[in-house]
C-alpha cells in the first residue's frame, strides 16, 4: 500500500525544510520530495525509546511517600522487587499495552524493553521461556509501537559473582538458559542483549554474551548510583566504566545506560568506542540518581523512559536540558555550534544516537521506516520549542510508525481499551 502526505514543513537529516511531500510503501519511506506547496502540519521522524521497563509503568506515582529512613534508589528498587513478584503474564501485557499506548502518544514510535522479568514468581521457567517476552511482543503487535526485545541476563546480586538475592529469583539465568531465552526471543521480535550490570554479570559472562549476541544492539546499565561505583572500585580498583572500557570490547552496538557518575576520561573513552550514552533524565531526577556530565561528553546520546514514570518523549528531552542548566547554571546547553535552536539540536541528537542503539534508521529519508510524528505551528523552530519547553500535555498531534497511522488528533486508536486493563491491573495487584 502507498501513501503521499505534503508537509508544510519537516526536520530532514539536513535541517528544517519546507513544503515536503513524504511517500512510503509498505512501511518504508520511497520519496522524499520538495518544494511541494499545499502541505500542513510540521513532521518529526519519531523518537526512539532506547531504555523501558515497561512493567514498572505500574509503580508510577505509588512510591511518593517518605520511609522511615532517607529514601534513595535502593529503597524504591525494593518496592519494585514486590511489584516483580506479583504479576502474572496476563498483568505484565495490560500493562505494556497501557506503556506502548502512552509511548506513542508522548512521540516515541519505537522502544528498546530491557526485560529481565522473564520467569514464574517461584523462580520456575514458564514452559514458554520466553512467555513473559512473547507478551511484550503482543502488546507491541496491538499497539503498533516497534519493539527491540532487550532479554536481561542477570546471574549475581553484586560484583564478584555474588549469589543472587530472594527478590531477585524471577530475574535469573545460567548461560545455557539465557541462550535458550534469547532464541526464543529472536522469533518474536528484533533482538539484542542486555547484561543488567556489572553487579549482576561477571566480565567472563559479558564476554559469552557478546559471543552469542554478534552486531545485534548489547545494552548494560552502568555508573547510575554512587554506591555502584564505590562498590566498583572496592571491587577492581576502578570506576564501573572505565573497568567496563579496559577489560571488554564496547562499539558502537553498545549503549551504556546512564553513565550518570562518571570522570572526564571516562566521558572520553565512551565517547571514543562510539557507544551510545543512554540517558533516562525524568526516571534519573525521579530517583535522585545524579545528573550526567554533558559537558564532558561529545559522543552519541539518546532518551529512554525507563520506570516509565511519566512517559513523554518531550519531557524527556527538557528534562536533561534543564537537569544541565541546573548543573552548569548557563542556559542553552545543549545546544550546538551547528544547530543553535536548542529544542532541534536535542531533537535531532536524541533521534539520532536513539536509532543507533536500537539498530534503526529513525529519519525522513529514503529507505527509512515511515515512522514520524506531528506537530502544529508555523515556525517549526518555536512550535518544537514550545513542544518541549512550554507544552502543558504531549505536543503530538498524530504519529505513524512503519506507515501505519496508530495516533490521530493526540489519541492513540486503542487509548481506551488500554487504560480499562491497566486499571483492572492495578485493582488486583496494588
Amino acid at each position: 500500500m502507498s501513501e503521499r502526505i505534503i508537509f508544510r514543513h519537516a526536520l530532514l537529516p539536513t535541517g528544517w525544510t519546507e513544503d515536503v511531500a513524504l511517500s512510503f510503501t509498505d512501511g518504508v519511506i520511497t520519496g522524499v520530495e520538495t518544494s511541494v506547496p499545499g502541505g500542513t502540519g510540521i513532521a518529526l521522524p519519531g523518537m526512539p525509546n532506547l531504555h523501558s521497563h515497561s512493567f514498572q509503568r505500574a509503580m508510577a506515582g505509588k512510591a511518593e511517600l517518605r520511609g522511615p529512613t532517607a529514601d534513595s534508589f535502593w529503597t524504591w528498587r525494593e518496592l519494585m522487587y514486590r511489584l516483580a513478584l506479583s504479576l502474572d503474564p496476563d498483568d505484565v501485557q495490560a500493562i505494556a499495552t497501557l506503556a506502548f499506548t502512552e509511548m506513542l502518544e508522548g512521540g516515541f514510535t519505537s522502544v528498546a524493553e530491557f526485560h529481565y522479568l522473564h520467569h514464574a514468581p517461584d523462580g520456575t521457567a514458564y514452559a514458554d521461556i520466553a512467555e513473559m517476552a512473547s507478551r511484550l511482543a503482543a502488546a507491541a503487535a496491538e499497539t503498533g509501537i516497534e519493539l527491540l526485545l532487550l532479554p536481561v541476563f542477570y546471574a549475581h546480586s553484586g560484583f564478584g559473582g555474588k549469589s543472587p538475592a530472594e527478590g531477585q529469583r524471577r530475574f535469573i539465568n545460567s548461560l545455557d538458559s539465557y541462550a535458550k531465552l534469547h532464541a526464543r526471543c529472536r522469533e518474536l521480535s528484533a533482538t539484542g542483549c542486555a547484561p543488567h550490570s556489572l553487579r549482576a554479570a561477571t566480565l567472563e559472562e559479558i564476554s559469552a554474551l557478546v559471543t552469542l549476541n554478534g552486531n545485534s544492539p548489547f545494552h548494560i546499565h552502568i555508573a547510575e548510583q554512587t554506591a555502584e561505583v564505590e562498590a566498583s572500585i572496592a571491587f577492581s580498583g576502578a570506576p564501573p566504566v572505565e573497568y567496563l572500557l579496559a577489560n571488554a570490547p564496547v562499539s558502537a552496538n553498545w549503549c551504556l545506560v546512564h553513565a550518570t557518575h562518571i570522570t572526564e576520561d571516562e566521558a572520553k573513552g565512551i565517547a571514543n568506542t562510539n557507544a551510545v550514552a543512554g540517558l533516562c533524565p525524568i526516571t534519573e531526577a525521579n530517583l535522585g540518581d545524579g545528573i550526567f556530565p554533558a559537558q564532558h561528553f561529545s559522543g552519541a546520546y539518546g532518551i529512554g523512559s525507563d520506570s516509565n514514570v511519566l512517559i513523554d518523549a518531550g519531557r524527556e528531552l527538557q528534562m536533561l536540558e534543564y537537569s544541565q542548566r541546573l548543573g552548569q547554571r548557563q542556559r542553552n546547553v545543549m545546544a550546538t555550534e551547528a544547530i543553535r535552536p536548542t529544542a532541534t539540536a536535542l531533537y535531532q541528537h536524541a533521534v539520532a544516537g536513539g536509532a543507533q542503539a536500537m539498530g534503526l534508521g529513525h529519519s525522513l529519508a529514503i529507505g527509512a521506516p515511515a515512522s514520524f510524528v506531528t506537530i502544529a505551528g508555523e515556525r517549526p523552530e518555536d512550535a518544537l520549542a514550545d513542544a518541549i519547553f512550554t507544552a502543558r500535555a504531549p505536543a503530538v498531534r498524530d504519529v505513524w510508525v512503519r506507515g501505519l497511522h496508530v495516533v490521530e488528533n493526540g489519541q492513540h486508536l486503542k487509548a481506551a481499551s488500554a487504560r480499562a486493563g491497566f486499571d483492572a491491573v492495578l485493582r488486583r495487584r496494588l
